[in-house]
């Protein structure tokens, strides 16, 4: 092994420095520099050796660690799942209300569910020296948010909690809001209940059918359902191979709005009425739910409360140092509410 081999492996071990790059491209640091601002004075012959260099020893710019050294951006960061969904723009919306009461703007971004995105899009935001940063997290086992270069900043999770030290988490209410959804149902008389999810990997998913499961376990009835229904299709797929089954459920309890406007439509198509021949509850109110025929009975979450109180604890945590943080992960839990409509079989509502 060659000594500048020797060198470049060792270098990759631990994060590189502007000074490794340069000796692995052959330069002075000075030149580094230079290549990262954009300089013209860079040949680009050096720059396309500088560049390799920083791509082999996987180099983050200074920029980073002036960031982390508390450069004042007045600027904070928000990373959501998805920038079509009503329910995140409507929160992205309360978040950007606080930050321009304290004066602040706010970059958006989308992970798109992935944590490799994620992780670049909050690596870059440290890029752009943004004080602190909230997200609702990808639904992954171990977040790369744990990342050291996380820490000297606030960061708040909301919707799903992040089971980092020192990252707050604001929440609703799921498995209680459930429970109370189900139970209503219990109360109009239906014991086949079925439960309709997109997917078991979310937080949300989760804590809902199990607020679901222990409102019929109460009354020593079954859960049943499906947590992959993710598309219209398999809503429709689902709904028409139960209710041409035996013992066929007689109301559903839908745990999402996506979800619940997927079974109207399949309600619709199988020629089935809502709530005569099958009853319904949705988690979580959406434009034009009470304009459905009928009226969709759900659980609403305060969707603009949710945003704004994460922006609030992260400006909290913004006026204090680090090491006045909670050491352990805290949460807040926000509560939730039963909305009463037609769907259910409610007749004066």
């Amino acid at each position: 092994m060659s000594e500048k081999t020797a060198e470049t492996t060792a270098a990759m071990t631990k994060r590189a420095t502007m000074i490794e790059v340069a000796r692995l491209a052959d330069v002075g640091a000075m030149t580094v520099s230079r290549v990262l601002n954009g300089s013209a004075r860079v040949s680009p012959e050096t720059a396309s050796r500088v560049h390799a260099a920083i791509e082999r020893l996987k180099y983050r710019p200074n920029e980073m660690a002036r960031a982390l050294r508390g450069a004042k951006s007045k600027s904070i960061g928000l990373i959501v799942p998805s920038l079509a969904d009503a329910f995140f723009a409507t929160c992205a919306h309360s978040v950007n209300m606080v930050a321009q009461t304290h004066g602040y703007s706010m970059i958006l971004t989308a992970s798109n569910d992935s944590v490799a995105k994620e992780f670049s899009e909050a690596e870059w935001m440290l890029q752009k020296h943004v004080e602190g940063i909230i997200l609702c997290p990808t639904p992954a086992k171990v977040s790369h948010l744990s990342d050291p270069i996380f820490h000297r900043i606030p960061i708040v999770a909301f919707d799903r909690p992040l089971q980092i030290p020192q990252v707050a988490s604001v929440l609703v209410e799921n498995g209680g809001g459930s429970k109370r959804g189900t139970q209503h149902l219990i109360e109009h008389g239906h014991k086949r209940i079925h439960f309709l999810g997109d997917s078991p990997n979310l937080f949300t998913i989760q804590r809902r059918f199990d607020g679901y499961r222990r409102a019929l376990s109460n009354v020593g009835l079954k859960a049943q359902g499906c947590l992959e229904c993710n598309s219209e299709e398999l809503v429709f797929n689902y709904a028409k191979e139960v209710l041409n089954g035996k013992n066929a459920p007689t109301a559903f309890f839908c745990g999402n709005n996506r979800i619940s406007r997927y079974l109207y439509r399949a309600l619709f198509h199988l020629g089935l009425k809502i709530p005569d021949d099958v009853a319904i509850v949705g988690f979580d109110d959406f434009d034009m739910a009470d304009m459905l025929s009928p009226a969709l009975t759900v659980i609403r979450q305060p969707v603009e409360t949710l945003g704004r109180t994460a922006a609030k604890v992260l400006f909290a945590r913004l006026k204090t140092n680090v090491d006045e943080w909670p050491k352990d992960s805290s949460r807040t839990t926000l509560n939730v509410e039963l909305i009463l409509r037609r769907s259910c079989g409610c007749k004066s509502i």
